[in-house]
């Protein structure tokens, strides 16, 4: 350690250079408040393809919002260069506060939640009769994820061709879960756009749906003007080139509502889902847990629903479903 006399005066005193500038730093952040309005369409790699006005320009997240990410659906603050020009780069400086937020986890013992989208207010879950055979258990669970986001879940039901929709509906009856059942020549000469079209207009909806049930064929006849490529999966192990990579928002012709096409999954973990919030889809049900035991997980000895349902204030069905998909947090996919 260097040390000085009695009397040091400036000269003997050396101060470090500041490597980074003299400016001192400060918590104080800039409002932006002449930030442009975005809309984020898809995420790559670090960069966000955002829709400014009438022109899509690249940008990517300011290192002022932390940790904090933006994705699909996000309506952003952009400042930066807007034109949208080759080669230009603006910055999301603030991601806006979101009305919905789509949540999955890869497993149910994982605790790291994913955001698949923000600020939908529908999500429509597509599954095929047949040519891979449905399977409920995925159906259920994004049931649950929808309830538990506020989504309004629509049931899109592809290649009625091939098997009947009337036994898998059944078992969704008493959800009063809305439902469109196409097949693959609807697909072709775009009957089943026009009719999953109607359940759209003026929403933003999600759609999700496991690989090969014909999702992605399905939003390029919904906008026709932006194909997504698509490809081979096998029918009997699911196995193959999953043709959608990355979320991407699309809009439907004439502006009457917004489509995002998701990758295919395999699971939809429900690691993130508080129970307690399930059961707010279910209405009737609702006030019947007024008299159950704290914590009540609504499938227990004590709970107040069964006399709620014996009393004649629901529906015996509804509890059923409510259950039913309650229960989806504790089995895996495949049991």
């Amino acid at each position: 350690m260097r040390r000085y006399g009695k009397n040091p005066d400036e000269d003997d005193i050396r101060v470090r250079p500041n490597r980074k500038g003299n400016r001192p730093r400060t918590n104080i952040r800039p409002k932006h408040e002449d930030a442009a309005e975005g809309f984020v369409l898809t995420v790559d790699r670090g960069r966000l393809h955002v829709l400014v006005e009438d022109r899509t320009i690249i940008a990517m997240k300011a290192r002022e919002l932390g940790r904090k990410g933006a994705v699909v659906g996000d309506r952003v603050a952009v400042v930066g260069d807007l034109s949208g020009d080759k080669d230009t780069l603006a910055r999301i400086v603030r991601v806006e506060a979101r009305s919905s937020v789509l949540r999955r986890t890869a497993d149910d013992d994982d605790p790291f939640e994913r955001v698949v989208v923000a600020n939908a207010d529908q999500l429509a879950i597509v599954t095929a009769l047949a040519d891979p055979e449905p399977r409920p258990r995925l159906i259920d669970r994004c049931l649950v994820a929808a309830y538990d986001a506020g989504l309004e879940p629509l049931l899109v039901l592809t290649k009625s061709d091939l098997s009947s929709a009337d036994k898998l509906l059944e078992s969704y009856g008493a959800l009063g879960v809305h439902h469109v059942v196409t097949n693959r020549q609807e697909l072709t000469d775009g009957a089943a756009a026009d009719r999953v079209r109607e359940r759209l207009t003026g929403r933003v909806t999600a759609f999700v749906g496991h690989s090969g049930v014909g999702k992605t064929t399905l939003v390029n006849a919904l906008v026709p003007d932006r194909q997504r490529a698509t490809g081979h999966v096998n029918a009997v192990t699911g196995r193959g080139r999953h043709t959608t990579t990355s979320a991407l928002a699309l809009p439907l012709p004439g502006g009457s509502g917004w489509v995002i096409d998701t990758p295919g999954v395999r699971s939809f973990g429900l690691h993130h889902v508080d129970p307690s919030r399930v059961i707010h889809a279910f209405p009737d049900l609702v006030p019947g847990t007024e008299g159950c035991p704290r914590a009540c997980s609504h499938d227990e000895q004590d709970c107040a629903l069964d006399q709620w349902v014996t009393d004649g204030h629901a529906d015996p069905q509804r509890l059923y479903s409510l259950r039913r998909l309650l229960s989806t947090r504790e089995r895996r996919e495949g049991d």
